[in-house]
């Protein structure tokens, strides 16, 4: 933790909406716009960089709103907001807790190794049509992923969450 802490003062002194980090000497990090949403499961942190005909996904980042344990119902339990999400682990069996991609306009997705340490934090709003702000900061595995092994990525983000739902269920 004590590695990340200088990756999170420096993004809280940045714009609303910005990326920064090691990853930046694989690919560029200048961003156009950032989109939040939320479904029942996870939320959803969306990075892009407009070039002309081509829309850039800079960085994907979406982290699982599941937490341990079981509800009162017997149900399972999910974040609240505003508050600090798991980024680490998985989930269930497989599913990491959080899953960063990125890609380029006209290009295949890459997907980024899992993520060894860091936080996802909403420091206010998080339900859907709120303005919602917070900041990240994650360390890469070593190995695994398409690109970005041993490397860093943080960013802050503002928007009005919207709603990544299915709608009700049949």
């Amino acid at each position: 933790m004590k590695r990340l802490l200088p990756l999170l003062l420096l993004s809280a002194c940045a714009l609303d909406n910005s990326l920064g980090g090691s990853v930046s000497e694989l690919f560029p990090l200048d961003i156009s716009g950032a989109e939040v949403a939320r479904n029942h499961e996870a939320v959803q942190v969306t990075y892009f960089r407009n070039r002309g005909v081509f829309l850039d996904v800079v960085a994907r980042v979406s982290v699982s709103l599941r937490v341990e344990g079981v509800t009162e119902d017997g149900g399972v339990p999910y974040a609240a907001f505003p508050g600090e999400l798991e980024v680490t682990g998985e989930y269930q069996p497989g599913n990491p807790r959080c899953a960063v991609t990125h890609a380029p306009g006209g290009e295949p997705v890459r997907n980024l190794p899992r993520v060894a340490r860091g936080d996802f934090i909403i420091t206010s709003g998080g339900g859907v049509g709120e303005e919602t702000v917070g900041n990240f900061s994650v360390l890469f595995d070593q190995e695994g992923g398409d690109l970005g092994g041993g490397r860093t990525l943080f960013g802050n983000f503002r928007g009005e969450m919207r709603d990544a739902g299915f709608g009700e269920l049949p």
